[in-house]
């Protein structure tokens, strides 16, 4: 599973990486992450708002920090 934390490095983007980070641990996978910070890189997503939440090239959140409940059903159903 590949985790993608679409942001310049604000503190949101540390709390969203922080969040996923957690329930990766908790539900035992594997997962690579990777922070993207370029801005041009970032928009290729059709993200407007960041921070944004992408796994395995799927966006899944953009401009807020989802609720811990919604990252892990996600997560769940990515693996």
């Amino acid at each position: 599973m590949e985790i993608k934390i679409l942001g310049g490095g604000c503190p949101k983007c540390a709390r969203l990486e922080a969040l996923a980070r957690e329930v990766v641990e908790e539900l035992g996978l594997q997962a690579n992450f990777i922070k993207v910070k370029n801005m041009p890189e970032i928009m290729a997503y059709d993200v407007m708002s960041t921070p944004a939440l992408v796994v395995d090239e799927k966006v899944l959140s953009s401009g807020r920090i989802p609720a811990r409940d919604e990252v892990l059903e996600w997560l769940k159903q990515a693996k």
